[in-house]
């Protein structure tokens, strides 16, 4: 017979189970008035863990909030949020992130997208957030010089080039030119032409690179969402992970490394990069130079101390290699899917090509002797069907719709008539934002002309165009949105220009391979698009 003490302990953990994940979800918690998406959110994760694991988490989230209102209860301890109000308040209200951002700690040192902080972040942002405005972009010799350099000698030639393949299949895969074009375009930014890949004219390493981006891409999961699990099996030699999978980071972060080292060699040589503008390491220069003014004036008192620089250069490493990975994937993603987009519209790109041709200069190569040039990066910002067409593929097409999670102060918050107690995982999702219905009527449709006024069928209003904009979410909001959402709209738009202002586009072989995955980011599921390129007379 068992000991009433043992019996007695058996029961007090029970009841005490019972109160905590059963009685106090169900009775007492502030948050027992949001709706369920699931009848298990309030008890288990094991739901949220399951759709997320399974990649279904933005379409199921999405009905969850068409049937049951913009605010819903996805776990115990997390939400879900679909309201505009709801987002002003979590994402310019200044909540901080939660752990499960420490994934993209590069190095076991963080960066301005991982820290946790307000007040880290924003110390982070003022060292760099002047060379990704729109106006510095615009008015930087160095971008203008390596945007001249990347498109005239490098993608045009090989989207030319392409024409000229008569047997088949005849085409290019334009999802990995996209994704060279992209890459080269950032690290030139960011180190200088000189410094920075060359993915354009190097297919060989531009595959086995995407090879690795995506082993590190699929498995970052595990690590968000059981990082103790996690940790645990990898100490036991029974990784959740992979063990390529690891190697692959190692391997993306030595080559990252790779090109700090080089680009700070080359500041030894050079000094202040005085010669071609080209090889300027912009936001290399910006960082750097940031940090050490910030070391000397501030030393341990500075926020940065701890986490930047008491670890200097693998502080610089770790940011830029959040850049070059983020500026790279989602701006080949969207380019990807607006080449699709047109290609499936020859009116379209007739009157895109119009629009481009107004420009002085233009992008037309129209004789082999005449010198390419660049046109004005103000008027080219401020063409609207040029800007409509990257909007609509940003929004239907958004390269992370996922959720985007932080986490309520320690005081609680209020979201519409619910009080929130702090410390819950609350995220909105660029994916169920963007298909809001009273907002993006028929939204599953890629439709250019939301974002153009007096539209003769169907008059769209001024204030109806404003209200897609609030509620555009590509870059997120507030303090924390994507620091290089300006650098990315002006080199998809430069890109989309060079090409066709210059060719029409056709597809060759596009079935089943544009499913856009689900999840965080939002490749294609097959990651590739074949089309036919044939040069404008």
């Amino acid at each position: 017979m068992m000991p009433i003490g043992v019996l007695a302990l058996i029961i007090a953990v029970a009841g005490v189970v019972l109160y905590q994940y059963i009685i106090y979800p169900v009775l007492f918690s502030q948050m027992r008035h949001i709706p369920n998406a699931h009848w298990s959110a309030p008890f288990s994760r094991l739901w949220i863990l399951h759709i997320r694991f399974t990649r279904q988490e933005n379409k199921i989230l999405l009905d969850a909030h068409r049937r049951l209102g913009p605010l819903i209860r996805v776990g115990p301890n997390e939400l879900s949020i679909n309201d505009i109000d709801g987002v002003r308040t979590v994402y310019q209200g200044g909540f901080d992130k939660p752990a499960w951002y420490s994934v993209f700690d590069n190095y076991d040192v963080p960066c301005m997208f991982s820290v946790r902080t307000a007040a880290e972040h924003s110390a982070r942002k003022r060292l760099i957030s002047n060379v990704y405005s729109k106006s510095y972009i615009q008015s930087s010799a160095s971008a203008s010089a390596q945007g001249r350099a990347i498109l005239f000698e490098k993608l045009l030639p090989l989207v030319e080039e392409s024409t000229a393949v008569t047997q088949e299949p005849h085409g290019i895969d334009i999802y990995s030119v996209f994704m060279a074009a992209t890459m080269d375009f950032i690290t030139a930014y960011i180190f200088g032409l000189r410094n920075g890949t060359d993915f354009l004219c190097s297919k060989g390493y531009r595959d086995h690179f995407l090879e690795l981006y995506k082993a590190r891409n699929d498995y970052g999961i595990f690590d968000q969402e059981m990082p103790l699990l996690t940790k645990l099996c990898r100490k036991l030699g029974i990784p959740l992970c992979p063990k390529w999978v690891d190697a692959a980071n190692k391997e993306l972060g030595k080559w990252c490394l790779q090109l700090c080292d080089a680009t700070t060699n080359t500041s030894r040589a050079d000094q202040d990069f005085s010669g071609d503008p080209a090889d300027q390491p912009v936001v290399w220069s910006a960082l750097t130079a940031g940090l050490q003014k910030e070391q000397k004036v501030q030393g341990p008192a500075s926020v940065l101390y701890p986490t930047a620089l008491s670890n200097f250069d693998l502080s610089v490493a770790s940011e830029l290699f959040d850049h070059v990975l983020a500026g790279q994937e989602t701006a080949g993603i969207v380019l990807s899917y607006l080449s699709w987009r047109l290609s499936q519209a020859s009116d379209l790109q007739a009157e895109l090509r119009a629009e481009l041709l107004g420009l002085t200069p233009n992008m037309y190569m129209g004789s082999k002797s005449e010198q390419p040039s660049l046109p004005d990066p103000k008027q080219l910002g401020s063409l609207p069907l040029l800007h409509a067409v990257v909007m609509e593929t940003l929004r239907l097409h958004a390269p992370i719709p996922g959720a985007q999670p932080r986490q309520t102060p320690d005081e609680g918050c209020q979201i519409g008539p619910y009080s929130i107690p702090g410390s819950v995982r609350i995220a909105a999702l660029a994916y169920t934002l963007h298909r809001d219905e009273t907002v993006f009527p028929k939204p599953d449709k890629w439709d250019h002309t939301r974002w153009l006024p007096s539209i003769s069928a169907g008059e769209v209003s001024g204030e109806e165009i404003r209200q897609r904009h609030r509620q555009f979410w590509a870059f997120s909001s507030g303090g924390r949105m994507c620091v290089g959402s300006n650098f990315a709209m002006h080199e998809m738009k430069l890109i989309t220009a060079a090409i066709y202002s210059n060719y029409t586009s056709h597809i060759v072989d596009d079935v089943g391979v544009m499913n856009q995955s689900d999840g965080y980011t939002g490749r294609p599921e097959h990651e590739r698009l074949f089309l036919r390129f044939e040069r404008v007379v």
